[in-house]
């Protein structure tokens, strides 16, 4: 839903009457256009309006939980559709992307934080990096049903892609009532008997034995954040340990824009360069989508035998060459194999990145924060985004725009050269999150543990690391204390 979405206005600035409706006339042109400023606004709104609803999710939904507020969510998101579909003029358009935007803000953190949280261990990393396939299958929906309606001169031709965004809330609304409370949010508050019954519903051939030690662990972790001041607001994401977490959840999911998305995600471009017709070249952009959903899927098989640090570390490699390869070509411009060589290498680029960075650095960013903090700290992450992203979305077109710089496909060296410092800083800051419970997390971060070590460093049971001197004592301790009257009742 979010995939479609969010890329809809950018995909109808070209519709004749779209801005046949929206457009302002130019004598010098004759013809109506949008104006640049306009088309950065009205392209740009959605991910201002995001960044709001992002800050206020990271406090709704620890106070009320994941399903009541995806509910009051899609609640409000079938009313503001209206604004929209019968927007008369261009400035009531623009108000209506920046209060979608902010429902979306809420949507796009939501999946990955609830996700995160119900998934068993062997498949929390499969369940959050198919949140990139979600993107894609909604990019695909729009693309189809933009290259349907490309040749309707009429007002349908925009309205009818405003309103399919209505046939997302109902289904979605039904599915977010039948769907359980995270355990880990019902711990967190103490309904312990609630969490106990969302794991059954959850869990399949788990007896009650089994049950009640998950229960166990997931109040033991959360105890031990508490005991390690990972309380439950904004500031505590940027202090202490956290603080690194919160770095870390940052600069993965914005590396997705520093790395040249805005330029090797338009194929498109090149293709036209090289001399294929313009509707051709935007036909181009249904395959490039499909390109990205089979490599998303080839990312769980890469992850499962590799890692996520691994993918990750050989996807920037792999792009940062790509883009230098892509900025050299352009200086054959006038070679006809030169530009169908920057046009297959940006179709590489989309390929491995839907492969590495695009599913891993969501499953990376849901796996590193606290359990207490992780509403916020994705919030924190997605804000971080959105705005890289508006700058991205604002330079890119000036760079390449012959009126402006000119760049054409010397842009690639820009993005080249943001993409390395990106690598660079990986290679010290992504750590390996696969086989690790949130507990351990929480003692590998507080113990300091570099990137490099995570894969292989050992943790005795949640509460310290192998080779700390007062690990025995603190192990003994949390027993007794577990095993205590208090936690027996509350457990019981």
């Amino acid at each position: 839903m979010v995939g479609y979405d969010t890329i809809l206005m950018g995909s109808l600035m070209a519709y004749p009457s779209f801005v046949e409706k929206y457009g302002t006339y130019h004598p010098e042109l004759g013809t109506k256009v949008i104006s640049g400023p306009w088309q950065v606004g009205l392209s740009t709104a959605g991910s201002c309006g995001g960044v709001f609803g992002m800050v206020i999710n990271g406090f709704v939904t620890e106070r009320f939980g994941h399903r009541r507020v995806t509910m009051v969510a899609l609640t409000i998101m079938t009313g503001l559709i209206f604004i929209p579909f019968f927007a008369p003029n261009v400035h009531v358009l623009l108000a209506g992307q920046c209060l979608l935007g902010a429902i979306w803000g809420v949507f796009s953190i939501m999946g990955a934080v609830y996700s995160s949280e119900i998934c068993p261990l062997v498949l929390r990393g499969y369940m959050t990096s198919f949140i990139n396939i979600c993107w894609v299958i909604g990019q695909l929906i729009i693309a189809g049903i933009l290259q349907g309606l490309v040749n309707n001169t009429t007002k349908w031709a925009y309205k009818i892609p405003f309103a399919v965004e209505w046939v997302w809330p109902v289904p979605l609304f039904v599915l977010a009532w039948l769907a359980p409370d995270s355990p880990w949010w019902l711990t967190r508050q103490g309904r312990i008997e609630d969490a106990r019954h969302s794991l059954q519903r959850l869990s399949s051939g788990l007896d009650d034995e089994q049950i009640n030690q998950k229960i166990l662990m997931m109040y033991d972790t959360n105890r031990l954040e508490q005991k390690i001041k990972a309380d439950a607001s904004y500031w505590d994401c940027l202090t202490g340990a956290n603080l690194r977490r919160t770095e870390i959840a940052c600069l993965s999911l914005s590396s997705q824009s520093l790395i040249g998305q805005s330029l090797a995600y338009n194929a498109t471009y090149f293709f036209v360069q090289a001399g294929l017709s313009a509707s051709d070249a935007y036909k181009m952009n249904f395959g490039n989508m499909g390109i990205a959903f089979v490599a998303t899927c080839i990312s769980w098989v890469l992850m499962t035998h590799f890692g996520r640090r691994t993918v990750l570390l050989s996807g920037y490699t792999f792009l940062t060459l790509d883009l230098l390869l892509i900025g050299i070509l352009s200086y054959a411009s006038n070679n006809s194999a030169a530009k169908w060589g920057q046009s297959a290498l940006a179709l590489v680029w989309l390929a491995v990145y839907s492969a590495t960075i695009g599913p891993q650095t969501w499953a990376v960013a849901s796996e590193v924060s606290a359990t207490r903090l992780r509403a916020k700290t994705l919030s924190i992450a997605g804000v971080i985004y959105n705005i890289v992203n508006i700058v991205d979305n604002t330079i890119e077109p000036y760079l390449i725009n012959p009126t402006e710089a000119n760049l054409k496909g010397k842009t690639a060296f820009v993005w080249f050269g943001i993409s390395f410092l990106v690598t660079i800083w990986a290679i010290f800051r992504i750590p390996e999150t696969r086989g690790r419970t949130y507990g351990e997390m929480d003692v590998l971060f507080e113990k300091k543990v570099p990137a490099w070590r995570f894969a292989t460093a050992e943790v005795v049971d949640d509460i310290t690391m192998i080779g700390d001197d007062e690990a025995e004592a603190k192990i003994e301790d949390e027993k007794r204390e577990m095993a205590g009257h208090e936690t027996a009742a509350t457990i019981s």
